[in-house]
């Protein structure tokens, strides 16, 4: 498969080698959003990213899933659940890759095998009381 806009000089690595190169979280002026930036290594496969924010108490605030992205940097908003947001959160990513089981006849249902988390990076922030 090719990739879009890579440098060719580029140095892609194999999944076990992806790495997260930074993650960076900036706050909206509203405090209910949160911009999420995030660059990874150059790679030869497709990796999944699983973006998850906690609040202090460790209640999910929002969470995210990018299956097999075709970018090495990534900028979107999360939105947070958190009725009146505030205070300090942490964010999680994780990196990884995921083996589908093959397709088949039948109407059991196939789990999944768990994935190969190839990085993982924590981090925290305080986000501003909402302005009421």
């Amino acid at each position: 498969m090719n990739i879009f806009l890579q440098d060719p000089d580029e140095v892609r690595l194999p999944p076990a080698e992806v790495r997260l190169l930074e993650v960076k979280v900036t706050p909206q002026a509203d405090s209910r959003r949160v911009k999420i930036f995030l660059e990874l290594t150059p790679f030869l496969k497709r990796p999944s990213i699983d973006v998850t924010i906690t609040s202090a108490k460790g209640k999910a605030a929002a969470h995210s899933s990018i299956l097999e992205t075709m970018l090495r940097k990534l900028e979107f908003n999360l939105h947070l659940r958190d009725p009146e947001p505030g205070g300090e959160y942490a964010i999680e990513c994780l990196v990884y890759y995921q083996k589908l089981p093959e397709p088949v006849d039948t109407s059991q249902e196939v789990s999944l095998p768990e994935p190969m988390v190839v990085d993982r990076q924590k981090a925290a922030f305080v986000l501003p009381e909402a302005n009421s």
